[in-house]
């Protein structure tokens, strides 16, 4: 069972992937960074998850998968996995960003990474999560009541 928020990097190329790890794990301290270079994989393993919330760092284009795929394919497991997305590209043209939109993702960080972006992408999925934690923690009531859910 997951013990913390993880962070799941889903890229097919492993450079960018141990790149990312890398970065991640720098200022990353609620849970586990896991990487994934095949998309299939992690989809198998979302699905084969206790949790089904995770900070999901997804490249959009992933071999003959995009990482909308990826995201639709563990939506019934993560019911936020869109809005917890943060996608990566190595060019935000329009048609990219219009997808996001339309998928309901709000974080799009551009190739080559910029360290900064991808912190304040993640720390944006993360402080919803925390926010909510601490409403739970306050309100025994609120929390039994999603308890129950």
């Amino acid at each position: 069972m997951a013990q913390g928020l993880d962070v799941i990097i889903v890229d097919d190329d492993p450079s960018v992937c141990q790149t990312l790890e890398e970065i991640i794990a720098k200022f990353y301290a609620w849970g586990e960074v896991l990487s994934f270079t095949d998309v299939d994989e992690a989809v198998s393993y979302c699905l084969n998850r206790d949790i089904g919330i995770a900070v999901l760092v997804i490249d959009v284009f992933l071999g003959e998968k995009t990482g909308f795929y990826f995201l639709d394919a563990i939506e019934e497991a993560f019911p936020s996995a869109h809005e917890d997305a943060v996608m990566i590209t190595g060019y935000a043209s329009d048609d990219v960003v219009d997808a996001c939109v339309a998928s309901g993702i709000n974080h799009l960080v551009e190739k080559p990474v910029k360290a900064y972006a991808l912190q304040l992408g993640i720390r944006a999925v993360v402080g919803k999560y925390l926010k909510f934690a601490k409403k739970l923690m306050k309100n025994p009531e609120f929390a039994d009541t999603v308890a129950d859910l």
